[in-house]
């Protein structure tokens, strides 16, 4: 009896269509996994070298029905300005007030009591944003 055979003779009629779609996997998955390598690189660099001016509300008190002083601690490179806004609410949530303060101190961190005035009673105050000044 003859032996029947089941395929072709390896590697005589070229590469076959399973390793062309193997190396063109390859390809491609190495060319998504760089791009991910750089994305995550970016993000990363972007988060530790972070903003140059940050802050957080420390604390308030109302000190009267158009008053509120706010307890603001900022954070900045000495030779930044660094400009903050913070808003106040009253109880339905609505804002009665809104300034931005400039803070040119050469200091890294400073903690600063400033008062926003109001158009009515106020009953929480937040820090919207700080951000260098523009120009420095």
């Amino acid at each position: 009896m003859a032996a029947v055979r089941d395929g072709l003779p390896d590697g005589r009629y070229g590469r076959s269509a399973d390793a062309r779609a193997d190396r063109t996997l390859k390809i491609v998955g190495a060319v998504l996994g760089a791009g991910l390598l750089a994305l995550i690189s970016w993000l990363g660099y972007a988060y530790i070298t972070g903003e140059d001016v940050s802050g957080r509300v420390l604390g308030f008190q109302v000190v009267a029905d158009d008053a509120v002083e706010v307890r603001l601690e900022v954070i900045k490179d000495q030779d930044t300005t660094g400009v903050c806004t913070l808003r106040t609410l009253d109880k339905d949530h609505a804002e009665v007030g809104r300034k931005d303060f400039t803070f040119a101190q050469r200091e890294d961190e400073l903690v600063k009591v400033v008062t926003v005035r109001t158009t009515g009673r106020a009953t929480s105050a937040e820090l919207v944003d700080c951000e260098a000044a523009s120009g420095s």
